[in-house]
């Protein structure tokens, strides 16, 4: 027998939020994942490098599944829960994690790092990420694109014109280059993403708290409703995420 709506609400309300992993979602949403596979291509770099750092890491699972690490990794996070859990996860792998705002300045030397990287980070201070960054060195990252799950977003929201032309990889590259820094390469593509109940919606905008900035369950409860219509008649809500990936270089 299928389950309620209120059932579906009260479990997702009571899922727990730490961590940057979504395991929770599993056989009730998917999204496809960018071809180039950010993780092993951090591996690969980690690999090479001598003294790297992780910004925004979350709970710290991207980083510690990217495999051996170099002789000086650091990481940063800013929300509690998961400075925990990601000392707890890295911690026994060498990696030292940092207490640090989101906005600039980085806590750390110039010129103290030949790689830096991060996954969706929510600032990029690029500018900052060019001082900390070796001549030579790289900052690699995978960043949320333009207009990322906009129809979820604009299905509670509304059009959200201004909204769309954020997080652009144009825009990005541009800034990245008026801090000094060369790219490298980059890469963007559109995913597919499948809701399969309103519970694996609200767990996803609890967690993915830019989507729909303040959401809570109270405030957004009719469109709730006539989302779970919606999937019930359907069998799902689809969306599309945005994501590219971007290298860059400080020049000697």
């Amino acid at each position: 027998m299928d389950r309620t709506f209120d059932e579906l609400v009260a479990e997702a309300e009571a899922a727990p939020m730490e961590g940057w992993e979504f395991s929770w979602l599993d056989g009730r949403a998917t999204e496809q994942r960018p071809s180039w596979g950010y993780q092993r291509v951090l591996g690969t770099r980690l690999a090479r490098a001598t003294a790297a750092l992780d910004i925004e890491t979350g709970g710290g699972e991207v980083l510690a599944g990217a495999g051996a690490m170099p002789r000086t990794m650091v990481a940063t996070e800013s929300w509690p829960p998961n400075i925990a859990k990601a000392t707890a996860l890295l911690h026994p792998m060498g990696a030292v994690v940092v207490a640090a705002p989101d906005e600039p300045p980085l806590p750390f030397a110039d010129n103290a790092f030949d790689l830096v990287s991060s996954r969706h980070p929510n600032t990029v201070a690029w500018a900052d990420i060019a001082r900390v960054l070796v001549p030579g060195g790289t900052y690699l990252a995978q960043h949320v694109g333009p207009e990322s799950v906009f129809e979820l977003a604009e299905f509670f929201l509304g059009p959200q014109p201004e909204a769309r032309r954020l997080r652009h990889p144009d825009t990005e590259s541009a800034d990245a280059r008026s801090a000094g820094l060369e790219i490298v390469d980059l890469r963007f593509e559109r995913l597919r993403v499948e809701f399969f109940d309103i519970g694996a919606v609200i767990y996803f905008l609890r967690k993915v708290i830019w989507i729909v900035p303040g959401f809570t369950v109270d405030a957004y409860s009719e469109r709730l409703r006539d989302l779970d219509q919606h999937i019930r008649a359907e069998g799902m809500f689809v969306a599309h995420s945005t994501r590219f990936l971007i290298e860059a270089r400080k020049p000697y």
